[in-house]
């Protein structure tokens, strides 16, 4: 280097190049050319490296993380904790998940073992923490348990993560705390100033305590908020939903945006004795009516001609989707938000059971029935949707009718878990299983035993005839998460391989008893899980 000038301090960039490039073809400045300008280019990078590094001044430090805040729940049993790190251990991408054979799909038993969890009121061991928020992002129905369970950890790992950070958008307020309710200064500086996270974790709060006062202050901006928002915030008024709500509601039929106006008029038509339901009453009623002309009392249907400027602002929506005709469109609207009370008194004097009974005129009958579906479960009506239900036996409740599999699910909500239970039960005895996937999702769990015996004596039907249980595969997966774990000695004599008849399908015997074998262990894990909780 005594024969070569050092090179700039900014030609790091000029070294680089020549060393890609080679010196016989780029020299970089400063630095002579010939044999030995290789030598002299390493010896100007080593220089400039050295500079480089020193030239870096030092930082401030940063502010070290502030303690996670206290968890002042119980610690988890150390069988439950070996029980939840096997159960993290099996997730997908861990190396070590996937069904294999009789083995019971411990990812799958997860939720479950949350659910349980949480209900005992245990805390989670830290050391837990970092798999459970990786399997919680990998599956966002996990999301709401599995936060809940990780307590306020969560959301502090999730500050430190950004892989983590969904915790941050699923908790109301991204963790933060909210003013308590007698600070109004603080919870109006909230409102005003706050993230939007924040303002929904508070609205919510103070609707969950006290409908009027949140409804007040939502009020106080509402004519400023974004329209996405004014959506949000019109959402949380569906807890608690009131009489007393009603004047805001009207106001908001008015609202500029399209989807504003339409939740409105939702959340108004499920309160029977609201001046929007009245009003869609009327409408309705004009369209539906009995024909006494006929030798068997028929429902005769006029739908709209047109959907009028009233009608729009009410929350009918003009255009229809595409495929569906413009009077069918807006007059199951009508019915829909029509107060199913007004029926009786309409259809003379008529039950929901003899209403749903009568004949419809017209091929409007599916039109029809459809709209009072929907009615019955914006309305929470269990006698209507009992009506609309049928008998589980009925011929038409297993295959195409005026109330579909889908709708049928729906009515089923509105009723009690035993008696949705019950009727399931006596869907799956007459009509088998192939129909009855969605009616058991929405039975409560762990199914109660008329429904365990049911699906149970189908599974054993299904094998006997000789079947793949492939078929059954989704009603199988369901029986491991939602039977009750006691059922598992009753099941024991139907894990050994049957003997095949003619017509069976070929190895079909061992599939099956495979699967029953499946489902009995993870039965009676269930079981010990549940043990390992405390019994909860």
């Amino acid at each position: 280097m005594d024969k070569l000038s050092a090179p700039a301090p900014d030609a790091w960039e000029e070294l680089v190049t020549s060393a890609l490039l080679g010196t016989a073809r780029r020299t970089p400045p400063g630095l002579a050319s010939g044999p030995e300008a290789p030598v002299a280019l390493l010896d100007a990078a080593a220089v400039a490296t050295v500079r480089r590094r020193a030239g870096l001044r030092p930082a401030r430090a940063a502010e070290r993380p502030r303690p996670a805040a206290e968890d002042a729940r119980p610690p988890l049993p150390a069988a439950a904790a070996r029980r939840l790190s096997m159960l993290l251990a099996d997730r997908p991408g861990s190396g070590t998940g996937g069904r294999r054979g009789t083995a019971p799909d411990l990812m799958e038993l997860l939720p479950q073992w949350l659910s349980t969890a949480n209900a005992s009121g245990y805390a989670p061991p830290p050391h837990l923490l970092p798999a459970l928020l990786d399997a919680a992002r990998g599956r966002t129905d996990l999301r709401p348990a599995a936060l809940a369970f990780a307590g306020p950890r969560a959301t502090w790992l999730a500050r430190l993560n950004p892989d983590w950070r969904f915790a941050l958008r699923a908790t109301p307020g991204g963790g933060t705390a909210l003013p308590p309710p007698e600070d109004t200064a603080g919870v109006q500086r909230l409102w005003e100033e706050g993230l939007f996270a924040e303002r929904v974790a508070l609205l919510a709060a103070i609707r969950a305590r006290d409908a009027g006062a949140a409804r007040e202050l939502l009020a106080t901006t509402w004519a400023t908020e974004r329209a996405e928002d004014r959506l949000m915030f019109l959402d949380s008024l569906r807890t608690r939903l009131g009489a007393d709500d009603e004047p805001f509601l009207e106001q908001a039929l008015a609202d500029r945006s399209r989807n504003v106006r339409a939740t409105a008029a939702e959340l108004l038509s499920a309160l029977p004795d609201s001046a929007l339901a009245a009003r869609m009453a009327v409408r309705a009623g004009a369209c539906v009516a009995v024909d006494h002309t006929q030798d068997t009392a028929t429902i005769v249907v006029e739908a709209p001609h047109e959907c009028d400027p009233g009608m729009e602002r009410d929350g009918v929506v003009p255009k229809p989707p595409s495929g569906r005709g413009e009077r069918s469109w807006w007059f199951g609207q009508l019915v829909e938000a029509a107060p199913l009370g007004v029926w009786p008194g309409r259809l003379g004097g008529r039950t929901p059971e003899e209403i749903v009974a009568l004949p419809v005129a017209d091929e409007w009958r599916n039109e029809l029935h459809a709209a009072w579906c929907r009615a019955a479960v914006r309305q929470r009506d269990a006698a209507w949707a009992r009506a609309l239900l049928g008998t589980p036996a009925a011929p038409e409740a297993g295959g195409p009718g005026a109330v579909s599999l889908a709708e049928r699910a729906k009515l089923l909500s509105t009723l009690g878990s035993a008696e949705r239970a019950e009727w399931v039960a006596g869907f799956i005895a007459t009509h088998g299983l192939s129909e009855a996937f969605q009616l058991l999702g929405v039975c409560a769990v762990p199914w109660a035993a008329p429904l365990g015996r049911a699906v149970v004596d189908a599974l054993e039907i299904a094998r006997d005839a000789g079947s793949y249980p492939w078929s059954f595969s989704g009603v199988m997966g369901l029986a491991e998460r939602c039977l009750d774990p006691s059922e598992a000695g009753r099941m024991e004599a139907l894990m050994a391989v049957p003997d095949e008849g003619e017509d069976a399908s070929p190895g079909a015997g061992g599939y099956w008893a495979e699967a029953f074998q499946r489902l009995v262990t993870t039965l009676r894990l269930r079981a010990a899980m549940a043990e390992e909780l405390g019994g909860v």
